[in-house]
């Protein structure tokens, strides 16, 4: 038993594997339109037949490219929202999850505002780009009306502007003093829609 364990943990990755880890490393930290396909297909050492056997094309890598950063983006804030009873608590941990990527050496910014900003209108990146951040707003303004706020979905739009500003100002000004900012204007926000103080 032992041993085949062992062998599965040793196992290659496949190559939709390797292509979707070199997506990953190469189009966050370069950007999706300066990354040509072929730089990908030889970081992740697999032939030039296997991506188009796999996704297709460069924009169908893209597509699967953000959309396991959805899933990953998704699962951990998620995890940091169930830690917290109340709503306005919950609302709040979204910006305290994101706050704590903006220290991390590899934060490029927010993948989803990077890749929707360079696509063309229409086509599977903007769509992939579009849907996370459908989310985001969809579980503000969730949140929102549990809180109580008297209008959700203006609250659930403020915050995911926030949000992307956040990322955004991160990015450009390598100011760590960003994530306390953002919290505080979150706070003020909620506090505004709810008629809460700040800070209960």
């Amino acid at each position: 038993m032992a041993r085949v364990t062992s062998a599965r943990s040793t196992a290659k990755p496949s190559a939709r594997e390797r292509l979707l880890d070199a997506a990953n490393e190469l189009f966050y930290a370069e950007g999706v339109q300066s990354v040509g396909i072929d730089r990908v297909i030889e970081h992740a050492g697999v032939a030039k037949a296997s991506l188009y056997n796999t996704f297709g094309g460069k924009e169908q890598l893209v597509r699967a490219y953000l959309d396991t950063r959805h899933a990953g983006t998704a699962d951990r804030i998620t995890r940091a929202v169930a830690e917290h009873d109340t709503p306005r608590a919950k609302m709040l941990a979204v910006f305290e999850s994101q706050g704590r990527q903006f220290d991390r050496p590899s934060f490029h910014g927010c993948a989803f505002v990077r890749a929707g900003a360079e696509a063309g209108p229409g086509g599977l990146v903007k769509e992939a780009a579009d849907n996370f951040r459908g989310w985001m707003r969809d579980l503000f303004t969730g949140l929102a009306t549990e809180a109580g706020a008297t209008d959700p979905a203006a609250l659930g739009h403020q915050l995911q502007i926030l949000y992307d500003g956040a990322s955004i100002s991160a990015l450009m000004d390598h100011d760590s003093t960003v994530a306390a900012t953002t919290r505080a204007a979150a706070d003020a926000l909620i506090a505004a829609a709810t008629g809460a103080p700040a800070g209960a």
